[in-house]
């Protein structure tokens, strides 16, 4: 009787602890999928930023570039990005090149 117990209070942790979460996070990026609409700045888990195009059934055209165009499924979508985070990974990668610069620079002159 106690070790039905002591399983039954283990499977309830489990539960609470894992399988609820998950249900939440699957809901939510189920939400996400439904909501997009054109325009809309989103990541990819690939890790591709990008503006969608248009929305089709179970793909959406992802604008990358002026007139280049990604044709991704909709469960790739990792998040929606707000459009001054967008720009603030632009600036982060400014100080990046200076890097580049100092590193190839071998003083053989």
């Amino acid at each position: 009787m106690q070790s039905f117990v002591l399983l039954a209070v283990m499977g309830g942790a489990l539960y609470a602890f894992i399988i609820l979460p998950q249900q939440k996070r699957v809901k939510a990026h189920q939400a996400l999928l439904r909501s997009l609409t054109e325009g809309d700045i989103v990541v990819t888990n690939a890790g591709i930023y990008g503006a969608v195009a248009e929305v089709e059934d179970d793909v959406i055209w992802l604008e990358v570039a002026p007139d280049v165009e990604l044709k991704i499924s909709k469960a790739a979508v990792a998040e929606r990005v707000a459009d001054d985070e967008v720009a603030d990974n632009d600036n982060d990668n400014d100080d990046d090149d200076d890097l580049i610069d100092a590193d190839t620079d071998d003083g053989d002159a």
